[in-house]
């Protein structure tokens, strides 16, 4: 994996990474090291399908892989979405105890303390 500059002005970059046995040069002015560990992600993922199906066509191994991902991307969005209504509940829930405590502290009358001396 091999990773150089594209135009010597620009800030872009063409990063060679192997993905199940093929090489892609894949041009980006991101992080050269996240996209290497996304196509090592990606390679994992064709591997580990591979190996558990019969078939050899590349195409279907990733089709496969990307269905896989796919269903992982989702099932994390799902969990944000709960995590976040949650958050936001508790939040209101927060919010609405603080205003009942600052409005019964408002209409409480002062304390007076006695002080000995």
């Amino acid at each position: 994996m091999i990773a150089g500059k594209s135009k010597a002005e620009s800030s872009e970059q063409t990063i060679r990474v192997e993905i199940y046995n093929q090489n892609y040069s894949i041009r980006s002015d991101g992080d050269n090291e996240y996209i290497m560990d996304l196509a090592d992600y990606v390679d994992g993922k064709m591997r580990e399908i591979a190996s558990g199906t019969l078939t050899v066509d590349s195409l279907k191994v990733a089709i496969l892989a990307a269905l896989h991902i796919a269903d992982e991307f989702h099932q994390l969005k799902m969990h944000q979405q709960q995590s976040d209504m949650q958050l936001a509940s508790r939040s209101a829930e927060c919010t609405d105890m603080l205003d009942r405590i600052l409005k019964n502290r408002d209409a409480a009358p002062p304390m007076e303390l006695e002080i000995e001396q």
